[in-house]
């Protein structure tokens, strides 16, 4: 019952349902792909580093690159860890020193190992990390994601290739959305979709869970059922708090804080980074845009630090109104 159980769960992940498993099928990141299906055909290839931001295709191109190597061995050659969970340097002295040691493939091909979020390791385990990939080179690869390749140490990658991953564009984020539309028989109208590339921030992995989210209840999905599944305000919302607030009207702004907070079950945080993304394009003097993103800067550190969220948002606001009364 177990098994049948968790086969049943893992079938609803639709973030593993729509991973590619051929590196051709991967979203975006072309020239990056070229190269690692080079590597496939020549059979060889340098321990890498793969850099960029969360849900971009890091982690399913070093999948879909072991797959096309080792085929059905994958798991004998194959050992894939996530370094946030295991940030200690045992963990570098244990299963990564175990695994890389062993043999390689009847095949003459090396082993893969690779860490995801590496950047999370702490720095004895990087300089651990680093002496067994010095130890273990001729029979194993390491492959390394991170967020930010400037978090892992210089000798390490020297030792690497840095593949940079580059942000989805929006076309290729309304492809995505196409082929998880079609394979559901889901009905996703158009201010849906723009709402679910506004939402994820060129993010694959967040665009799949809100919409597996929102196909629970309705396979028509439409816009109001993307910000309410992925916690966000639409963008004329923040904007309208903010235009209030920089006209002097702190009561009406105030109003529209209250909406993002009870209505959408907003952090104070997940506020301030949508007011950011959204202050460039607000239409007002430059002055005044300049002073927005300074408030919002001081604000979210103090949140950062602790202090209560409620507080410095009706702060910010009562500030950014008293600026007209300044002029």
């Amino acid at each position: 019952m177990l098994g049948e159980f968790s086969v049943e769960i893992l079938d609803q992940q639709w973030t593993e349902k729509y991973r590619p498993s051929k590196l051709g099928e991967v979203i975006g990141q072309k020239a990056i792909v070229k190269r690692l299906q080079a590597f496939v055909k020549e059979k060889s290839f340098p321990s890498m580093i793969f850099s960029g931001p969360a849900g971009v295709g890091k982690t399913t191109s070093a999948m879909a690159l072991a797959r096309e190597l080792y085929g059905e061995s994958l798991n004998q050659a194959f050992l894939e860890l996530n370094a946030s969970d295991s940030r200690g340097i045992d963990v570098v002295r244990g299963r990564v020193k175990e695994f890389a040691k062993t043999m390689p493939l009847s095949s003459g091909l090396v082993k893969i190992i690779f860490l995801d979020e590496a950047d999370a390791l702490t720095s004895e385990a990087q300089h651990a990390l680093r002496r067994t990939m010095e130890k273990y080179s001729g029979t194993t690869r390491f492959i390394l994601s991170a967020n930010y390749a400037s978090k892992i140490i210089e000798p390490i990658q020297s030792r690497c290739v840095v593949l940079r991953f580059k942000p989805l564009k929006e076309d290729e984020m309304r492809e995505y959305i196409q082929r998880i539309g079609n394979g559901e028989e889901l009905k996703i109208d158009e201010k849906a979709v723009d709402a679910l590339i506004y939402v994820s921030e060129g993010d694959l992995r967040k665009i799949t869970n809100t919409l597996q989210g929102a196909a629970i209840s309705n396979s028509n999905i439409n816009e109001t059922a993307i910000y309410e599944i992925a916690s966000k305000a639409r963008p004329k919302e923040v904007v309208a708090m903010l235009k209030y607030a920089l006209g002097g009207d702190f009561s009406k702004a105030r109003n529209e804080l209250n909406t993002l907070f009870l209505s959408y079950g907003m952090s104070g945080e997940d506020i301030l980074v949508q007011c950011h993304r959204e202050a460039l394009n607000l239409e007002v003097e430059d002055r005044l845009k300049l002073k927005l993103i300074s408030a919002i800067g001081d604000y979210n550190f103090r949140i950062v630090e602790g202090a209560n969220e409620r507080i410095q948002l009706e702060a910010m606001i009562a500030k950014l109104a008293l600026i007209d009364k300044q002029k």
